[in-house]
């Protein structure tokens, strides 16, 4: 589908309705825009879905949080000599 926009003041372009609905953009959707010479691609930004292991995820956050209490230790005891 192709269609010829007007660039209105500020740079805004209006994109009919059937464009965003076969794109999948709705009102407050996130547009990603590439500009390759003197090409400009728009398309919708949409969150990725991944599979995620809990407890992989739990036992990286305990072991940044012990390490981050040796470091602040490590200083508190520098500050106190």
């Amino acid at each position: 589908m192709s269609v010829v926009l007007k660039v209105r003041k500020k740079g805004i372009l209006i994109l009919p309705k059937a464009i965003r609905l076969r794109a999948g953009i709705e009102e407050n959707s996130e547009v990603l825009v590439e500009v390759k010479g003197d090409m400009i691609t728009l398309r919708p930004l949409k969150p990725r879905v991944v599979n995620v292991n809990a407890d992989m995820v739990k036992r990286i956050i305990e072991e940044e949080k012990r390490e981050w209490e040796e470091r602040l230790n490590g200083l508190a005891a520098q500050a106190g000599t």
